[in-house]
């Protein structure tokens, strides 16, 4: 068959054919299903903003030393003769323990010395006093024989002037006369030396009676005695041994107090001191002042040992600064206080709290109550907000401190506000959101918070 024939025939009436029957479907089906353009709510995670007391806290780490020192050092030199049997490293010695004795031999010796001077000088003055009685009892004799010798001599000038007597009697009778006065005289000179006898004894008897009380304070300087207790940290003290002045014999370590020496940042403390004056406030840069501003905050501190999976707490206190900022780490050393350190000890439980122990210092400030929210709330200085109709909200806010995973916020924040915690991409204002409640983050940041 030919081909025009073939396209007349049979392709021409199958192709017809399928046009009507797709005609009639087409006209007989129903319209297609119209979609509504509706928005799309994102899905995020929200809490509830609520009021919590949050005690701010710093961390610093430290070793343990000892607030009073005492070094047992000779004043007097000599032969130790004696050495407490408790004068061992380790040991504890109670207030008042005599340490170590040198021998006092040439003490008591320097004191009988001193002693015998002092009553040979006071011998010497009793003598003066006796001889200064002897001396106006002679002195008023002789002026009487000088009374009588210069009645003679006018009697013999008289008799001499009336031609009765010769000139050689006359000049006898002044010889006589000069002589009484010349020991008049020199009776009257010896008493005016006996007051510069007298200072001058008394003064070498106080000169003696220093050299007593001087060979007295090194008798007692030959005993070394603690003053308070403390335990032995290191002694080089023997019987026999030549202990030369100057030479430390022991050093012990206050059992009393102990101290630990913390590093803080000072961006904490600056930190700390606008949480506790609500505004920026300068930090002083003088150690007095510092200290004063540092115990004005009301700190408490906590001193922790970890001996592997157990913590051994004890209370201490802020003291002091120990001497200003350090230009190395900006760190500022911050001196806490353990009272009595070794009485605290438990029965197998607690150690004593001995120098060279590296521990960890909490220190805390009053707490502060505010909106407590996550860490991760907060977004370049914003917090997002879900709305009563659940639209996105952005509110600028700062922190008034943040410590750990969480953030407390004083004003910007209402109790009841649903904080956004996963951040919607992109961020518009208004977006419609789809909230999740997250119930349990803040039960276990707070949780962590506590347990730090």
């Amino acid at each position: 068959m030919k081909t025009g024939f073939k396209l007349v025939l049979i392709t021409l009436p199958i192709a017809a054919i399928g046009a009507g029957v797709l005609a009639f479907f087409v006209s007989n089906s129903p319209p297609p299903a119209r979609i509504e353009l509706a928005e799309r709510a994102y899905a995020v995670r929200v809490i509830s903003a609520e009021t919590h007391a949050i005690t701010p806290t710093f961390i610093g780490f430290g070793l343990v030393s000892p607030a009073r020192t005492f070094e047992a050092i000779a004043e007097v030199g000599g032969i130790v003769e004696y050495v407490n049997p408790g004068l061992r490293d380790g040991q504890i010695l109670p207030a008042g323990s005599v340490l170590a004795r040198v021998s006092p031999a040439d003490f008591n010796l320097a004191i009988a010395q001193a002693s015998a001077n002092i009553r040979a000088a006071e011998a010497r003055l009793a003598e003066i006093e006796v001889s200064e009685a002897n001396q106006r009892a002679a002195l008023e004799i002789e002026r009487e024989v000088l009374s009588v010798k210069a009645a003679d001599l006018a009697r013999a000038e008289a008799l001499f002037a009336a031609g009765t007597v010769p000139q050689t009697a006359r000049d006898n009778a002044r010889t006589a006369h000069l002589a009484q006065r010349q020991k008049v005289q020199s009776i009257e000179g010896a008493l005016a030396l006996l007051p510069t006898q007298r200072e001058v004894q008394s003064e070498q008897i106080a000169v003696y009676q220093v050299n007593l009380a001087s060979a007295q304070r090194n008798l007692e300087r030959s005993e070394l005695t603690l003053p308070f207790t403390a335990r032995v940290a290191a002694h080089t003290v023997e019987v026999g041994q030549f202990l030369k002045p100057g030479q430390t014999a022991a050093t012990l370590d206050g059992i009393e107090q102990a101290e630990v020496l913390v590093q803080v940042p000072l961006s904490d403390l600056r930190s700390l001191m606008q949480m506790d004056s609500g505004d920026s406030v300068s930090m002083p840069l003088d150690p007095t002042r510092m200290g004063e501003a540092l115990r004005d905050l009301g700190l408490t501190a906590q001193v922790r040992l970890r001996l592997g999976d157990d913590v051994v707490n004890w209370p201490g206190k802020v003291d002091r600064i120990s001497g200003g900022i350090d230009p190395k780490t900006g760190t500022v050393g911050v001196v806490v206080q353990v009272d009595a350190a070794y009485g605290q000890a438990d029965s197998g439980n607690r150690p004593p709290l001995t120098k060279g122990l590296f521990v960890d210092v909490m220190l805390s400030a009053p707490p502060i109550s505010g909106i407590v929210l996550p860490r991760s709330a907060l977004h370049d200085g914003q917090v997002h907000l879900a709305d009563a109709d659940s639209r996105l909200r952005l509110i600028a806010a700062e922190p008034h401190f943040v410590q750990g995973g969480i953030a407390v916020f004083t004003s910007g924040i209402e109790v009841g506000n649903r904080v956004v915690l996963s951040t919607p991409s992109p961020v518009i204002e208004g977006l419609l959101l789809d909230p999740h409640p997250e119930n349990d983050l803040m039960v276990r940041l707070l949780a962590e918070d506590a347990a730090q």
